[in-house]
């Protein structure tokens, strides 16, 4: 890829794409990470992100902040998020795999556009603690309406509504269950312009607690296979509500074949979003 702008050649920069979500290679979510974005354009960034046609791409960057360890850019396909949940996870990772020493052993401090991320180290598991939210609130009926319309069920269907934006847009439905979850066939093109999750509840005694979908048309990204910006922001409220204990695992992506599996614990005054990363490819990349 060229991405050169006046005459600039392109330059071979540290490059990983991490499986999140999972300890099986390929069965979590992809996010590529350039672990040196120094000197790129967002144009450059995002002409790569739109080449790798992943959910997000990631460049690391010098922090701003003394608190940080390091500095993210994060791209979908169309356009720039000002923070993300798995490519948190994976970008973290990747950096730690790569030499990254953050100040603190025990943790690690992310600066994307929506401030600074902490995550705790676990053995090999990373988790971040949940961004407040920018937006919360039952949705509104017309907004309702338009999402039963697009996962074409009825509006009685939904038993529970909030918005859990957290920098994406997010708004959440629930279903009465998992098999209610995993039914869905929605419309995509009335979901173009919305970033819609669906939560619905396992049978008690199940391996996971819910089954949790994602569709983030308006970022290009049809169903997201795993993600962790939606099951923050669904674990804020579901803990809050009463409507999940305070710490539950979660699946997602089994209608995409994958085998996402998040954790969530509610601890030290805030919700923390957990899982399994793996590195599936490790090279460079030209920009």
């Amino acid at each position: 890829m060229s991405g050169t702008i006046k005459g600039m050649a392109p330059r071979s920069r540290p490059f990983a794409q991490v499986d999140v979500f999972s300890a099986e290679p390929y069965r979590g979510n992809p996010v590529a990470v350039v672990l040196d974005g120094s000197g790129l354009t967002a144009e450059q960034m995002q002409r790569l992100a739109a080449w790798t046609n992943l959910s997000e791409t990631t460049f690391v960057l010098p922090p701003r902040s003394t608190e940080a360890d390091y500095g993210v850019r994060i791209f979908t396909p169309s356009g720039e998020l000002p923070f993300a949940g798995h490519p948190t996870l994976g970008t973290a990772h990747a950096w730690l795999e790569s030499g990254g020493v953050p100040a603190s052993d025990a943790r690690v401090v992310q600066e994307c556009e929506i401030g600074l991320v902490e995550m705790h180290r676990d053995d090999s598991r990373l988790s971040f603690r949940a961004p407040e939210l920018l937006r919360s609130g039952e949705l509104d009926p017309a907004t309702l309406d338009q999402v039963a319309k697009a996962l074409r069920i009825p509006a009685g269907a939904i038993v529970a509504s909030q918005l859990v934006d957290n920098g994406p847009g997010w708004v959440a439905v629930q279903v009465a269950s998992a098999d209610e979850v995993l039914a869905l066939e929605p419309d995509h093109a009335l979901l173009a312009e919305l970033m819609v999750g669906v939560v619905g509840a396992y049978p008690a005694g199940s391996q996971h607690a819910f089954e949790v979908r994602g569709f983030a048309g308006r970022m290009g990204v049809p169903e997201d296979p795993v993600t962790g910006s939606l099951n923050a922001g669904l674990g804020q409220w579901l803990i809050a509500s009463g409507r999940a204990p305070a710490s539950y695992e979660v699946s997602q992506g089994t209608q995409v074949g994958r085998g996402g599996v998040v954790s969530i614990t509610s601890h030290d005054g805030a919700v923390w979003v957990g899982g399994d990363c793996v590195t599936c490819i490790r090279g460079s990349v030209l920009i």
